[in-house]
């Protein structure tokens, strides 16, 4: 079986044949998102509307993966860390705690959702008419929590272990299956929106499935729920895995925060068309960040292990070749968002009324997406080395405490309308992006210049 030696091979060939099976396995992915939002915006009559429904549990569905990211992603880099200082039995304790956390947390929030999906559909902006697609559509998707956690959240450590190609057939397993069965549930059986969200919850079983499979049977390291007594013993595993986990979380948490602001305002303000806007938006902008992601994911272990094996050539060699990669890509990316929006939007809704309000928004909302890189770039390095407290605290800022504010302020006190909650986006962008950047070249660089005196 294939795998990539983070140790050896040039900086440049080790990201790209991590980063491109990440690259399909992250499009297949957005494809397991949005692939649902296709097909119910044309579900004849009321296409629209129940866009604007899938909309509004949009920011559940982000709750349920920054969990995911919570405990996968803030157990993957301490796993490369260690695997690079050839401690496996520590990489594989780490591993099995991840494991058991994001099972417990599965099981608790999908009690939690059906308990209050009513009610927090409504605090989400839900009109009657929304509410009546909306709730059944969640309480189905909730169902599939665990399968979609363990499939999300563990597929770093297929990825952090080399088994890049391996990683993308989990998620393509899952993608191909949704696209399949997403038309039979949703117009052959005749069940609408709750088709869509049976097809989801299948798919999301089928990955799982193999996810687990792979780490339990056929791994380097393998998987494992913790036996009571090792609990005690892991209890600094876990918070380390939280601690980092945080960046990741709170990112994707702000996220469904500004989601839920925006919803709220706009239909304050604009009404349920709006609401359909912003998730055509929404749409649009997973579609782009996708290879983003998957350049970033696959230079995240990369430059996590030569960290913990002390070779900062290799990791600056490997930030340096990800932020070029980045750039090149959102540069041919924006321009066409840019010059020919109505492409993307098409790809979401045929309603032609909804598609003139959504081109100048969508400008709008990446009038600054180009600067957006410069925060993904500073996050990853900062989670990739273990840096806790930076990677928290600009997750925080851009959103929590620049978008945020803007959403409410730039449509009622400047009276912008729902251009205002548009415009918020690339503010922060300019502001949050040029922040996170610069930290982290002040703080990065000269340590790993003192690494490399030592060596």
């Amino acid at each position: 079986m294939k795998r990539i030696d983070f140790e050896n091979g040039t900086i440049t060939s080790n990201i790209l044949n991590a980063a491109l099976p990440m690259l399909v396995a992250q499009l297949l992915s957005l494809l397991y998102n949005i692939v649902d939002r296709i097909y119910i915006a044309r579900i004849p009559e009321i296409g629209t509307t129940a866009l604007g429904a899938v909309g509004l549990c949009f920011p559940i569905v982000v709750i349920i993966t920054a969990f995911s990211n919570l405990f996968g992603t803030g157990g993957a880099p301490v796993f490369s860390i260690n695997r690079g200082k050839k401690d496996y039995k520590k990489a594989e304790m780490i591993m099995n705690t991840s494991f058991s956390m994001l099972c417990v947390g599965a099981l608790v929030l999908m009690v939690t959702g059906m308990i209050f999906a009513r009610p927090i559909l409504v605090l989400f902006g839900a009109s009657d008419d929304a509410l009546t697609f909306a709730w059944p559509y969640l309480m189905i998707y909730l169902m599939g929590t665990l399968p979609s956690m363990i499939a999300t959240g563990m597929n770093p450590f297929i990825n952090a272990q080399g088994y890049a190609t391996i990683g993308m057939l989990s998620v393509m397993i899952g993608a191909v299956s949704n696209i399949i069965l997403d038309p039979v549930f949703i117009f052959v059986f005749g069940l609408g929106i709750k088709g869509a969200a049976i097809a989801t919850v299948i798919s999301q079983i089928f990955s799982a499935s193999f996810v687990y499979y792979f780490l339990k049977k056929k791994a380097e390291l393998k998987v494992r729920l913790l036996q009571k007594n090792e609990i005690k013993e892991c209890t600094s595993y876990m918070k380390d895995i939280v601690s980092l986990g945080s960046a990741s979380f709170i990112m994707q948490l702000t996220n469904s925060l500004v989601t839920i602001c925006c919803n709220s305002v706009l239909s304050d303000i604009g009404g349920d068309i709006y609401i359909s806007v912003m998730t055509i938006v929404s749409s649009v902008r997973q579609m782009v960040e996708t290879p983003i992601y998957a350049i970033n994911d696959g230079s995240s272990p990369i430059i996590s292990y030569n960290y913990g094996a002390r070779r900062p050539a290799r990791v600056k060699k490997a930030g340096a070749v990800m932020t070029l990669m980045v750039f090149l890509y959102t540069g041919i990316v924006w321009s066409i968002i840019i010059l020919e929006p109505g492409i993307l939007i098409g790809i979401f809704s045929s309603d032609q009324s909804l598609i003139a309000d959504a081109i100048p928004a969508l400008k709008t909302y990446f009038a600054a997406f180009i600067f957006m890189d410069l925060q993904y770039i500073g996050q990853t390095i900062f989670k990739s080395l273990n840096k806790k407290k930076q990677a928290i605290f600009f997750s925080l800022l851009r959103k929590v405490f620049i978008v945020v504010p803007l959403t409410y302020l730039l449509p009622y006190t400047f009276h912008l309308g729902t251009n205002g909650v548009f415009m918020a986006e690339p503010i922060s962008n300019v502001i949050g992006g040029t922040l996170c950047f610069t930290t982290m070249l002040f703080l990065v660089l000269p340590e790993l210049k003192k690494m490399q005196t030592q060596s």
